[in-house]
């Protein structure tokens, strides 16, 4: 399959994630359908579902594996990793908007001992989506059956792995501020 292809599958699987997800708040708290709503937040892994699949049949056919196949395996990753978080915070400001909920809270302050286990743990959630590309990766490698073939699709982690350095670098520079 042609690599625009790929491309044009996870964005669709962005698109679909953030249409029922608002789908299913808009049911919940407008419309005060909450079987509706629920029937609608339940389906939203199912895009993650979707893409996992629709990579895995490309590959199995003999597509050709290539960055945008491990662009699935990092959107993959970082759903798995932080989609309960994005819809809980979907989920506040929805529920302030239009349910008279309490305001959404914000980070902790800088320079608090929160804020230094905040960024930790958020580190901690980034390093599980890592983890997740790399297992999907290894699913996709061992369907192509030859390293050769699915070079492309490690090259992405080259990048990664450099952005979580740094993002650990960072996070863990709060604790260094302010001590455990």
């Amino acid at each position: 399959m042609r690599e625009g292809v790929m491309v044009v599958a996870i964005v669709a699987c962005e698109i679909g994630f953030w249409v029922l997800l608002v789908a299913g708040l808009a049911a919940r708290y407008l419309l005060k359908a909450r079987a509706l709503s629920a029937v609608l937040l339940v389906s939203v892994p199912l895009v993650d579902v979707a893409l996992l699949a629709f990579s895995v049949i490309d590959l199995r056919r003999g597509g050709e594996a290539g960055v945008g196949h491990a662009l699935a395996a990092v959107y993959l990753g970082v759903s798995v990793a932080f989609g309960h978080r994005m819809v809980r915070w979907a989920d506040e400001r929805f529920a302030y908007r239009f349910a008279g909920g309490p305001p959404p809270a914000g980070p902790p302050a800088k320079g608090t001992r929160e804020r230094a286990v905040h960024e930790r743990r958020s580190w901690v959630r980034h390093l599980v989506a890592y983890g997740i590309a790399v297992l999907i990766l290894g699913l996709f490698t061992l369907l192509i059956g030859d390293a050769d073939r699915s070079a492309a699709l490690w090259s992405v982690l080259r990048v990664w792995t450099v952005v979580l350095v740094i993002d650990g670098l960072v996070s863990f520079s709060y604790s260094i501020r302010r001590p455990l």
